[in-house]
């Protein structure tokens, strides 16, 4: 099998972040299984393109998605971001079978 990813490392920061907001720049890179410097360099393009807030909450940094944002890539301008985060997993929330109870 080749070794390549569905998404871009953008594309899996936003998803980390989507899920913990308050994720650290370290969990970050072990997650994607790169270094450190190379996901603050992904965080630092999200915030200048705006599509990540980032707040500093003490000694920590706290991130915002503006899932309202449309995609940034040209056929899918009708899409908002909120709307792939949602279908790539989003916040940890059960789904509609699991919050039923259903198997």
């Amino acid at each position: 099998m080749s070794n390549w990813s569905f998404l871009t490392k953008h594309g899996q920061v936003l998803v980390c972040i989507s899920r913990n907001p308050d994720i650290r720049l370290r969990d970050i890179a072990q997650t994607l299984d790169v270094t450190e410097r190379h996901a603050h360099g992904v965080i630092n393009d999200l915030v200048d393109a705006g599509y990540i807030v980032k707040e500093k909450d003490g000694r920590r940094n706290r991130y915002q998605v503006q899932t309202h944002l449309p995609l940034p890539d040209t056929t899918s301008r009708q899409h908002a971001l909120g709307e792939v985060l949602d279908l790539l997993g989003g916040p940890d929330e059960p789904t509609t079978d699991e919050a039923s109870g259903a198997a």
